[in-house]
């Protein structure tokens, strides 16, 4: 793929470009005469015409961003064509946009690709802040996401056992395994499971694929969406990647859509899955099921006023398939890594679950309670790999945050990759320390539930990640069995300060290599 920077230099090569630079720059003189009088933007490197600061397009990483922040503030400025884009790097500065302000920053931005893939924004990710979109959250967190969805935690439980038992079978007889590549398939068949109630070999591999193009596109560099009058330029042939990427999903979810009306399965059936609850709010399935069977209370008010249509259905699951595979696997991934990489700590977790579970069973859910160092690597793993590293806000209205303006319409990009390894808030902050939270620890009583803007790996206020719960509980399930259930050693004789513990960006920040480690079983029981 071409890089950004190399693009936007082509451009600039091109004679027609200097003729629309001049206009430009009769553009910037009256845009700065018309915030004469008003809070100046804050501080950051200086935009070229037209352009802006597109040059420096591959620095908009959760690292290149922290580096820049380092330079000039915790709250700092850039124009990427007609764009304006902020990145807040610093606890104050995210209390400022996430609690003090929160109504103003609600909104989230979307690039030409997602919002196209996104059917016109129906889904609850980008969706903007409203009515529409506080139903739609009341869905995820009552309905789709709920503990009282039994399959989608039963989900969780089976595929976790399935996870202890491929690393078994891949490690007898002292071979390594990727364990990336297991964990990923562990969030992928819940998901998968969750969402459609099955885990279909074939029709698994298919989405998969869809989901893949997906997230190439979402990323693609696409010029129109910086300078809107140069929309019509494609070089790439992305409007024909969109069209045909959105007229797979509509195949693949519209047979599933049809295969679930026809069975007409009840939101309360036992077996129900994530499409099952969405069709009670789809008018044309609603007439199809018998009545007699509401929720009551706020669900019963939720199905009398939420109506869905088929293309919400497809973006909410793009949604959740997004949101619980890559993310959950990338912070189980990096758990492992972290203790592999610092063994005092998986030996002290590994005690503990000897402790509290002995070696006659793996652990199970209700033990997760009675683990507390447990706790702390998983809040040390999402402090220093948070699932998101970049959250997204963009602005309803025009904002004055720490005396600086921030117009309507600007991207805001909430660095918590930064904020968790803040200098400021954090002793030694790049160091791997489960003890912090610990009691008696520095960061004793800290949680991340978007209380505590120093530790923000799930967000705050209104767009806070309503899927938490289950992300935090498949997360804390598999680490376990996984500690529990192995005795660990890198491959090659590989030494623990050798791991490489290096990331790439993306919409998460998985490793940049998957983690292979050799498994030896060390409970008295079969796995």
């Amino acid at each position: 793929m071409v890089s950004v920077p190399k693009i936007a230099m082509e451009w600039l090569q091109d004679p027609l470009s200097w003729v629309l630079l001049a206009t430009a720059s009769f553009v910037v003189l009256l845009q700065h005469r018309r915030r004469r009088g008003k809070a100046p933007l804050p501080p950051g490197p200086n935009p070229l015409p037209i352009i802006g600061n597109m040059t420096m397009m591959d620095q908009l990483t959760h690292r290149g961003l922290a580096s820049l922040a380092a330079q000039y503030g915790g709250l700092l400025h850039l124009r990427l064509g007609r764009l304006h884009a902020f990145a807040v790097s610093t606890p104050e500065y995210a209390r400022e946009v996430l609690q003090a302000q929160d109504g103003a920053f609600s909104n989230r931005p979307a690039t030409i690709a997602i919002a196209y893939l996104t059917y016109d924004r129906a889904d609850m990710a980008f969706a903007h802040y409203g009515p529409f979109w506080r139903q739609m959250r009341k869905l995820c967190v009552m309905k789709l996401f709920s503990r009282r969805r039994a399959e989608t935690w039963v989900a969780v439980r089976d595929e976790s056992a399935a996870l202890v038992r491929a690393v078994a079978s891949g490690g007898a007889g002292g071979a390594a395994v990727n364990l990336g590549e297991h964990i990923f398939n562990l969030t992928k068949n819940v998901i998968f499971r969750a969402a459609f109630g099955t885990v279909d070999g074939e029709g698994q591999d298919e989405f998969i694929a869809i989901l893949q193009e997906f997230s190439k596109l979402f990323g693609a560099f696409n010029i129109g969406d910086f300078i809107p009058w140069l929309s019509w330029m494609d070089p790439q042939g992305l409007n024909r990647r969109l069209r045909d990427a959105r007229a797979a999903l509509d195949t693949f979810i519209d047979k599933i859509i049809d295969e679930h009306m026809r069975r007409g399965k009840s939101p309360d059936d036992a077996d129900a899955d994530m499409v099952d609850d969405m069709l009670a709010f789809l008018p044309e399935a609603r007439k199809k099921q018998s009545d007699g069977k509401g929720g009551g209370g706020d669900v019963e008010d939720l199905q009398n006023t939420l109506r869905l249509t088929r293309d919400n259905i497809k973006a909410i699951i793009m949604d959740v398939m997004f949101g619980g595979t890559e993310t959950v696997a990338s912070a189980i991934e990096w758990a492992l890594a972290e203790m592999m990489h610092s063994p005092d700590d998986l030996r002290r977790l590994q005690q503990e679950l000897a402790d509290v579970v002995g070696y006659d069973r793996n652990v199970n859910e209700s033990d997760l309670d009675k683990l507390p160092f447990l706790k702390c690597v998983i809040k040390e793993t999402l402090r220093l790999h948070p699932p998101i590293p970049l959250l997204l806000h963009e602005t309803a209205e025009d904002c004055v945050v720490g005396g600086y303006s921030v117009p309507r319409g600007s991207r805001v990009m909430i660095n918590v990759w930064a904020i968790g390894r803040d200098r400021g808030s954090w002793k030694d902050p790049d160091a791997f320390r489960p003890s912090r939270f610990a009691p008696g620890g520095d960061a004793e009583g800290l949680d991340f539930k978007g209380g505590c803007f120093e530790f923000l790996p799930f967000g705050s206020g209104r767009r806070s990640c309503p899927g938490m719960a289950l992300g935090l509980y498949a997360l804390e399930l598999a680490v376990a069995q996984l500690a529990h259930g192995f005795s660990w050693a890198l491959p090659d004789g590989m030494k623990p300060s050798e791991l490489d513990m290096s990331d790439i960006f993306g919409l998460t920040a998985p490793r940049a290599t998957r983690l292979y480690a050799v498994p030896t079983p060390r409970l008295n029981c079969p796995l």
